[in-house]
């Protein structure tokens, strides 16, 4: 599995969404330039975002964006599910019954698959959050978060 820029950039939104008080609502805009994240992209990303219920979207002149629930009940694998990312290392295939070593492998690959999604959903993004600010204090108070 590889974080390509869609989930890189949705994992980074979030989290700065997470900086902001749950009532209040952040632009697109102001995150953008937090986060060095192209706006029209990130709005795209947003509704993605939204789709999966992730985040809300509040109308009018103070609107923008909020976590639609707590970090600690969103997980890494929902962030990237919802904007398309796969956490599916191998091709679905079933090897010949001949082949036994591609069984053997197959086998492996499977249990190594599940390991890896057990972990992608059980990492919040209150767990994130938490790495992060862990690792902006160390660097100075002006660093954004970088996934």
């Amino acid at each position: 599995m590889k974080l390509t820029t869609r989930g890189h950039y949705s994992v980074k939104a979030l989290l700065d969404l997470t900086l902001q008080p749950r009532s209040q609502p952040t632009s697109v805009k102001a995150i953008a330039k937090r986060q060095d994240i192209p706006a029209p992209y990130l709005e795209k990303l947003l509704i993605e975002l939204r789709r999966a219920g992730l985040v809300e979207s509040v109308r009018g002149a103070q609107g923008g964006y909020k976590l639609a629930r707590s970090p600690a009940d969103i997980s890494l694998g929902q962030i990237l599910e919802s904007v398309g990312e796969t956490v599916e290392p191998l091709p679905r295939h079933i090897p010949e019954a001949e082949q036994a070593g591609d069984w053997v492998t197959l086998t492996l690959w499977r249990q190594l698959h599940q390991k890896l999604k057990d972990v992608l959903y059980s990492i919040t993004l209150e767990d994130l959050y938490f790495d992060a600010r862990s690792w902006q204090a160390t660097q100075g108070d002006s660093t954004s978060f970088v996934v």
